[in-house]
């Protein structure tokens, strides 16, 4: 799958409006053949950071940065941005979160 962590800076005067901002987006991508998952969190350091989780079986992400939800993020977001999002895009041989063994509960 592909497994991907963006990190947001929102202006402060949108940061609390960011997940209406970024609703129908994120319901969009959500909806996608092939999303596994795509979960927004905010910082609990910065209240203006917002830190995207999303993750692709390995064919869907061509489909997905070429969709008209994508294109039109990609027009709209920028003016509610500090700067340019930060990203971590990796390809993992698994389909799904692991557990933390470390933490194993029960």
């Amino acid at each position: 799958m592909i497994f991907i962590t963006v990190k947001w800076q929102i202006k402060p005067e949108y940061a609390d409006r960011w997940p209406e901002l970024s609703r129908e987006f994120t319901e969009a991508t959500r909806a996608e053949p092939g999303n596994k998952w795509f979960d927004w969190s905010r910082s609990l350091d910065n209240p203006n950071e917002y830190v995207l989780v999303e993750a692709f079986a390995d064919d869907a992400a061509a489909a997905h940065v070429n969709a008209d939800h994508f294109k039109k993020a990609q027009a709209d977001f920028p003016q509610y941005l500090q700067k340019t999002p930060d990203i971590i895009n990796a390809t993992l041989d698994q389909d799904t979160w692991s557990e933390l063994g470390e933490m194993k509960v029960g």
